[in-house]
């Protein structure tokens, strides 16, 4: 039997429970009317390179909305959600906290409007679990409402001190898809205790606390099975800076995925998310040799593999999919097809 017409490491590796699709790695943030367009033109420019939306865009009702226009944020949203320009299904939007009081009216407005091509919505300052689990059940009531078939998933934004301490219990809310870490608010929440510096590339990665958050929620997700977002840098110039960063929330702390606040770090981010060549070559030797074996362990160059080691290299293969890295055509069609 051919290896490449065995069973695919998804159904081998994982059965026939299903398994949610992986996110993009990257989450792009725009709330401004011009760089919303900006953004989901690039999607489809970038997409169009690997044939699959390679990263988010998140449409911004919270920091996007002029005071007193937030209704009408939300109206350009839906008119963007569901125009032409959103073609690659991987746009969504970041409504205002439960306890605003345009909380109602961003939910329903785009659940009512654009339900069907919504592909999550970002949650942001929920005060604990007991408000995220409201938010979930407002969001999946606007669905019924409005007879919107298509389940919109739900993203949450950890940036108070309680939700960090119910984290886990957030992150196995039904409904809840990923976490990200709100690094701007839960610094100042110290009420000055944390310097400023916490907030920056580097300063993130070295105070205590904020590490011990990022950690917290990071563990929270992967036991969960739920995606872990990292949070902005926000020197978006500054290009080594991000990298370094993004290379230390995937490979130290257990992200998978990434915000940016700026077009020219997403290539960045990608790109510190990727697998390297190394990881990618002997992910696919390693599992075109366990498909030919039926999946049973194997000895590849003098080290011993099984299911548990066969499920890491296929999270490693998968990535550099996620990430638009070239895969060798055989590999694409057998474990990737469109």
């Amino acid at each position: 039997m051919s290896n490449l017409t065995a069973i695919h490491p998804r159904q081998a590796l994982f059965g026939s429970e299903p398994r949610p699709a992986p996110l993009p790695v990257c989450d792009h943030y725009a709330g401004v009317e011009a760089r919303m367009r900006k953004s989901l033109a690039l999607q489809t420019e970038m997409a169009q390179e690997t044939g699959r939306a390679v990263f988010d865009v998140t449409l911004d009702l919270e920091d996007g909305a002029p005071v007193g226009g937030e209704h009408e944020q939300a109206e350009l949203v839906t008119e963007l959600l569901n125009s032409p320009d959103n073609a690659w299904g991987r746009v969504g939007a970041r409504v205002h906290a439960p306890s605003h009081r345009r909380f109602e009216d961003d939910v329903d407005t785009l659940i009512r409007k654009a339900g069907d091509r919504l592909a999550y919505l970002m949650v942001p300052k929920v005060a604990n679990a007991t408000e995220a689990q409201r938010a979930v059940e407002a969001i999946k009531a606007s669905r019924l409402k409005h007879g919107v078939g298509h389940i919109v998933p739900v993203h949450v934004l950890i940036e108070t001190h309680k939700a960090l301490q119910e984290v886990g219990e957030i992150a196995s809310l039904p409904g809840v898809e990923s976490l990200s870490f709100g690094l701007m608010d839960f610094v100042s929440d110290h009420r000055g205790a944390v310097p400023a510096s916490a907030m920056s590339a580097t300063g993130q990665f070295e105070h205590p606390l904020v590490v011990r958050a990022k950690l917290e929620i990071s563990a929270a997700c992967h036991a969960a099975g739920i995606t872990p977002s990292h949070c902005v840098v926000t020197e978006f110039k500054d290009k080594r800076a991000l990298g370094t960063a993004a290379g230390r929330a995937a490979r130290e702390l257990g992200y998978t995925r990434m915000w940016s606040i700026h077009p020219d770090q997403i290539r960045v981010i990608l790109d510190a998310f990727a697998p390297v060549t190394a990881e990618v070559d002997d992910a696919i030797e390693i599992l075109q040799d366990a498909q030919a074996a039926h999946w049973a362990p194997i000895s590849h160059r003098g080290t011993l593999h099984d299911r548990a080691s066969y499920r890491h290299y296929w999270y490693v293969l998968e990535r550099a999919w996620l990430t638009g890295q070239p895969l060798p055509i055989e590999i694409e069609e057998a474990f990737f097809p469109s």
